[in-house]
């Protein structure tokens, strides 16, 4: 089992290097962990050198059986902890970044009710952006994930909770500050310089008039810098941008005429039976967001 969760850390990561982190353990013993799992299973499951870190065909079949294993193993020991009374086991969880400032995220209350309850469970919370924690939940590498989907996909579960508002802005020094809101026309804003989001589907962003992509950001944090680096527009959520405006370092532009919402959702991989404590921590969520 520890081999097959160090050549799960290594493909997840893609390569020896990036898994020492997680792994806590140095190169040469992933490398020996790594040649004993393949001369334990009689196949070649990856190959490495100068070009790279790449499964080969049955590393690739190896994998997956790999990760539907450690899914049952971990299900099976929180399974086994609960018939002593008790929540027991770990509960991972995945979160979009820059939510702890709205107001709807009720995320808080929900962990607080979750731990009221006599439990041994280690929280495990992840923060990636959207396709990254879907992909993680229909791999098994979730048990959970909340954050905003804009582009659904088979094999998940998606459970409306929140709605978020998010506006066009930009920082100071940009060449529209100062510009008078009657002077800014649709039209100009279309014309400007945008920071994107990696994650959005050309037809979205362009379904909101903006074609002129200068950067690509995959978290909230990173297009608030450029934002306010005065070179490009962008959108944020309106309860993340609050402050910087309240300060004078962004202005929103357009107001109410050039916003969008994003609906949050609480994200299940579909046909797999929850354990106690995946389902215990579901139902303190719905009571939170009263659904």
């Amino acid at each position: 089992m520890r081999a097959l969760r160090v050549f799960d850390a290594v493909v997840r990561h893609g390569g020896f290097i990036a898994a020492q982190s997680e792994l806590n353990i140095s190169q040469p013993t992933i490398s020996n962990h790594m040649t004993a799992l393949e001369q334990r299973l009689g196949v070649a499951l990856c190959q490495r050198g100068r070009q790279g870190f790449r499964l080969t065909e049955k590393g690739e079949m190896v994998y997956a059986a790999t990760r539907r294993l450690l899914t049952a193993h971990d299900d099976f020991a929180d399974e086994i902890g609960t018939l002593r009374g008790r929540l027991a086991g770990k509960l991972k969880i995945g979160l979009v970044d820059c939510i702890v400032t709205d107001s709807n995220s009720r995320l808080q209350k929900v962990i607080d009710l979750f731990q009221a309850q006599p439990n041994d469970v280690t929280l495990q919370m992840h923060q990636e952006f959207p396709q990254v924690l879907q992909r993680m939940v229909l791999e098994g590498e979730l048990h959970l994930a909340v954050g905003s989907f804009p582009v659904k996909i088979q094999g998940l579960d998606y459970t409306p909770l929140y709605r978020e508002a998010h506006g066009l802005f930009c920082g100071r020094g940009h060449c529209l500050y100062d510009v008078p809101e009657d002077k800014i026309d649709v039209k100009k804003l279309q014309d400007q310089p945008i920071v994107s989001r990696g994650y959005w589907r050309n037809d979205y962003r362009r379904s909101l008039g903006f074609n002129r992509v200068a950067a690509v950001v995959y978290q909230i944090e990173p297009q608030l810098i450029s934002i306010m680096s005065g070179r490009y527009i962008g959108f944020l959520p309106l309860h993340y941008a609050e402050k910087w405006v309240a300060d004078g370092e962004l202005r929103r532009l357009g107001a109410d005429d050039i916003m969008y919402d994003c609906i949050f959702d609480l994200l299940r991989k579909k046909g797999h039976r929850p354990t106690q404590v995946v389902e215990a921590f579901v139902q303190n969520l719905k009571t939170a967001y009263g659904i």
